[in-house]
């Protein structure tokens, strides 16, 4: 069993930046394929970004690509987002996921994913 734990979120104006954080303990999240996915107040959760297991693959959400980055650091047992250019419309709570490796290298459905953090705010003022 792997505990997810985030950080990272908080209030930043339109255009700013924050970088969000993914620690697994338990077992290291090395052999799991991660991912980020964000839930706005009365929306279903959906897809932000994903990472295979060993990082050499990535996939984003046409929402965020090319102002998100999604990175992993297997060592520390670490996944990252690092968000740019954000706007008011990326406010949500943002989770973290690990999943077992599969077919896919890089998953985006909810359902391929068994292990969840608890999320971590992030809030855009425009």
């Amino acid at each position: 069993q792997v505990q997810l734990v985030e950080s990272g979120g908080g209030l930043v104006q339109a255009g700013g930046s924050l970088r969000l954080s993914c620690v697994g303990s338990g077992r290291s999240l090395g052999t799991y394929v991660l991912a980020w996915f964000r839930q706005a107040p009365d929306n279903e959760r959906e897809f932000v970004a994903s990472i295979s297991w060993r990082g050499t693959s990535t996939l984003y959400a046409d929402s965020v690509r090319g102002r998100f980055t999604i990175s992993r650091d297997n060592a520390k047992s670490t996944a990252y987002l690092q968000m740019n250019s954000l706007k008011h419309e990326d406010t949500a709570v943002y989770y973290c996921a690990a999943g077992t490796r599969g077919i896919i290298a890089t998953p985006s459905r909810v359902g391929d994913y068994e292990h969840w953090g608890q999320g971590t705010q992030v809030t855009v003022s425009s």
